[in-house]
């Protein structure tokens, strides 16, 4: 955590003296805003080619450009108001929150938590037990090895009897061809494409271990001074991304060209696939697409302060709010 303070801190250190970047009108009248991505474009991201394409954002009155985080990530863009959105994590905007850093999740963009640790069949690691012995590949946060300890407890597993290496910029398939044994993927995409590889995985969700693991990843997020000084923005944007969301669930082939079209160098059955399987897992058992529970908030955030991976006090109805969803007609 205190790596990724500093690297919050210093880009807002850059922008002291900076103002909020205002929102502005383009020569057709539609207030120009950005959204920055947390990684390279894929079907979390659907939802915002759809509203681009679809002119959704524009019946919004928005003009949006859609932009690559580069070396400065979503987070820190957005909380620095040098973009007005972003997608983000609540584990970050989590950890941003007790720094007092003001980001805020404004729509769960996947309503439960797809993610989980993989392995390649042959390694034969079906249960938290089998990663004894074994050698993980992550990025080497904090926040990992308190997860595969929480999910080794609950199969009275050592983690000390875990090798754990930070494997950089690998992916998935080099490092299982490399001395790894499981990575942390997000089934909609990895998992996806090792389905087309036809390689087979063993999968351990999250979920599976522990509720308090049940957290949003990834959402919308902006930020307090966005809220307070523009909330027909706030509430536009998310307008927007709400119905492009809402037709990649129920047109998923359709949403699936858009996003090739906006992003060609990606593999076309890879994205068809992985939207077909996402289409019923954005909303999922919500009454809307976008929808957040302060209990999922407060849950996350008990099992991170108990994990010593969180240090501060933590107001959960102050990272969140759905108060931008459109209001769903009552029958």
């Amino acid at each position: 955590m205190k790596k990724w303070l500093f690297i919050l801190m210093a880009a807002l250190l850059t922008l002291v003296g900076c103002s909020e970047k205002e929102a502005k009108k383009d020569a057709k009248g539609l207030t120009k805003v950005s959204v920055v991505l947390d990684w390279t474009p894929n079907t979390n991201h659907t939802g915002l080619y759809v509203a681009e394409k679809l002119g959704y954002f524009k019946e919004q009155g928005l003009d949006v450009d859609i932009l690559l985080p580069g070396e400065t990530g979503a987070d820190q863009l957005v909380a620095s108001g040098k973009a007005q959105f972003g997608v983000s994590y609540q584990e970050g905007i989590t950890q941003a929150r007790v720094q007092d850093v003001p980001l805020v999740s404004i729509a769960a963009i996947i309503q439960h938590n797809t993610s989980g640790f993989a392995s390649t069949a042959s390694k034969g690691i079906t249960s938290p037990k089998d990663f004894e012995g074994k050698t993980y590949g992550g990025w080497g946060a904090p926040l990992e090895k308190a997860v595969l300890q929480s999910l080794m407890q609950t199969k009275n597993a050592d983690i000390n009897k875990l090798d754990i290496v930070n494997a950089g910029d690998l992916d998935f398939f080099t490092m299982m061809k490399k001395d790894i044994d499981f990575a942390w993927i997000y089934y909609a995409w990895t998992g996806i494409e090792a389905e087309l590889r036809g390689e087979k995985l063993n999968m351990l969700y999250l979920t599976d271990y522990s509720d308090q693991l049940d957290y949003y990843t990834p959402v919308l997020a902006t930020n307090e001074k966005m809220i307070k000084d523009d909330p027909e923005t706030v509430k536009a944007f998310v307008a927007a991304a709400s119905k492009g969301y809402e037709y990649a669930i129920n047109h998923p082939k359709e949403a699936a060209d858009i996003l090739l079209e906006a992003v060609p160098d990606l593999d076309k059955n890879l994205v068809h696939k992985s939207q077909e399987w996402l289409a019923d897992k954005y909303q999922d058992d919500a009454a809307q697409w976008g929808e957040q529970k302060l209990s999922v908030w407060e849950n996350y955030a008990k099992w991170m302060a108990n994990n010593k991976v969180l240090e501060g006090e933590f107001n959960a109805k102050q990272a969140f709010t759905n108060d931008f969803l459109p209001k769903k007609e009552t029958k």
